[in-house]
């Protein structure tokens, strides 16, 4: 009975796991390694590709002739070919033979024993040497706790000699056969442990191996779907050695409709077995696919008015492998974002392959104008009350840091603050409450933020100067877009806000809200600590409301 074993990967140059970009078309390999009447299968490399080692069934030259599996060896050729293919004599006999794992300087071989003679065989693993010249005598490798009852299993060694992944029906199978894996220590090999029911199945799993990194495992099964008799998956590790990823199919590329498994990489190539083409497996090769390389660039456009928020970035992104996720620093996730104030953004991406590149823009607006508003973002304050209105819609204090930082990158810069009330109430305590709104936010500019106190002037407007807006369709805008299609500009005079009062009293509110509003105004540019007269103490305090 053929006994199913799984081979090692010698050695990954880098991270060989799911984020393969894409696979060349399979070629069944070339030279004098397959041949007809006979299988071959689990191709295990040398460290530098120039050794295959593979397994072949079938074939009257074998020590058992024909009725067992031998190990094979081939010398790499020209255009991927490997030649002169022959018996390994050394480590053959008339059993089942098969290398299950090569150390990383290629002087140790791990094998199937099947070395004590028929009625002593142990199903398990024996190590070779190569001594002067030699392979020696193969000696079993002790894993406490491994009985295996079954004939079909099958083993994986890393290079470094330190995991072992056995595939076999063992105690607390899910399946026919599933992982385990044992680890060495000083104190030698661990008993075997289940590598949990994420990656075990009802069917079974058999032929893994690790990349490079020992973080990405690939292995053949019949229990997760697929499109044959056995699929390769590969699962990413996600803590200790019983916790992995989902498994996820390689893909059409490499799985047939029949049998597939024993998927290893040398290089920037993969070999596999698989029955795609016969009854019996041949070993096939791709070859990776090097994927584009991730880039993206920006343009910005700036802010057409001090203060404003209609600057634009647009984003190329090229290369890569779709889908992208994208993370701009102000939180915005699209590739292309609009509505922006001056500053620096930089945008962040990351393909389906884990490739990442950035980009910034930045984004400037026109210098404050003199002597007229300058808009700035929403202070607003309860009805009747000069408190700095802070609720789920608005941080009043936090809009104030605006001008904070206005004002600590022009340090020349005299602003008025005038705030405004809306038209409830009358003309005398609206000035009154407005005059305290304007020095609620001088209090806190001077006092909590220490800004000199003859940059600014507080000035109270009270209801006179209505606030415009834009309105299109059901929606109230505070910035003039830069689309005017279907756009109404609109006074929020007493009248206008009136004709809701009945008909829609939550707008009406709204509306009002909008009005009570702080706005700022550039006196001048050349502040000079030296000479400006000190500032009126009256704006540190509020005046007689009631």
């Amino acid at each position: 009975m053929k006994i199913i074993i799984i081979l090692s990967l010698i050695i990954m140059p880098s991270r060989v796991d799911a984020q393969f970009w894409g696979y060349s078309t399979p070629e069944r390999l070339s030279g004098t390694v397959n041949t007809e009447g006979a299988e071959e299968s689990y191709p295990v490399f040398s460290k530098d590709s120039s050794v295959l080692y593979f397994t072949r069934t079938f074939d009257e030259r074998n020590d058992g002739k024909g009725t067992d599996q031998d190990i094979w060896i081939g010398r790499k050729g020209e255009n991927n070919s490997y030649i002169k293919d022959k018996l390994l004599k050394t480590l053959n006999n008339e059993y089942h033979n098969a290398v299950v794992g090569i150390s990383q300087d290629g002087n140790s071989l791990y094998l199937l024993n099947s070395y004590e003679g028929k009625k002593d065989i142990k199903k398990g693993i024996s190590v070779s040497r190569y001594v002067n010249g030699k392979w020696t005598f193969p000696v079993q490798v002790s894993i406490p706790s491994l009985v295996i009852e079954d004939n079909y299993y099958g083993f994986y060694v890393n290079p470094t000699e330190d995991v072992i992944v056995i595939s076999y029906n063992g105690v607390g199978s899910i399946g026919k056969e599933d992982l385990y894996v044992s680890t060495k220590s000083s104190n030698g090999w661990s008993a075997p442990k289940h590598m949990g029911k994420e990656i075990n199945s009802v069917g079974f799993e058999i032929s893994p191996f690790l990349s490079s990194t020992q973080d990405t495992l690939y292995f053949s099964s019949n229990g997760f779907g697929g499109k044959g008799d056995a699929d390769i998956f590969y699962s990413v590790k996600q803590g200790d050695w019983s916790s992995w990823s989902a498994p996820v199919n390689l893909g059409d590329v490499i799985n047939s409709e029949k049998f597939d498994a024993y998927f290893s990489c040398s290089n920037s190539q993969v070999m596999w077995s698989s029955s795609r083409d016969g009854s019996l497996s041949d070993i096939y090769l791709a070859n990776i696919l090097t994927p584009p390389l991730l880039s993206v660039t920006c343009e910005g456009v700036n802010v057409t008015e001090f203060g404003g928020m209609d600057g634009s970035i647009d984003a190329t992104i090229e290369g890569g492998v779709a889908p992208f996720s994208i993370m701009w620093s102000n939180g915005f996730i699209s590739e292309d974002i609009a509505t922006l104030k001056k500053g620096e953004y930089t945008m962040t991406i990351t393909d389906a392959i884990d490739q990442t590149a950035s980009t910034s823009c930045s984004i400037s607006e026109p210098a404050p104008p003199k002597d007229k508003p300058i808009r700035l973002p929403e202070v607003r304050y309860p009805v009747n009350k000069w408190e700095l209105l802070t609720d789920d819609k608005i941080n009043s204090t936090d809009s104030l840091l605006f001008v904070y930082e206005l004002l600590v990158e022009f340090p020349g810069m005299i602003l008025e603050l005038s705030s405004h009330t809306d038209s409830r109430g009358s003309s005398a305590m609206n000035k009154k409450l407005s005059e305290n709104r304007a020095r609620a936010c001088y209090k806190y500019l001077i006092e909590e933020k220490g800004i000199d106190a003859r940059r600014i002037i507080p000035v109270g407007k009270g209801e006179n100067v209505a606030r415009t807006v834009w309105k299109k369709g059901d929606n109230y805008m505070v910035s003039k877009p830069s689309d005017m299609t279907d756009v109404q500009e609109i006074k929020l005079t007493e009248s206008y806000i009136n004709k809701f009062k009945r008909k829609n009293p939550e707008l009406f509110k709204a509306l009002h809200q909008l009005n009570r509003r702080t706005e700022g105004k550039l006196i001048s540019l050349d502040f000079d600590p030296n000479t400006t007269p000190a500032a009126d103490p009256k704006y540190l305090k509020f005046v007689r409301y009631r």
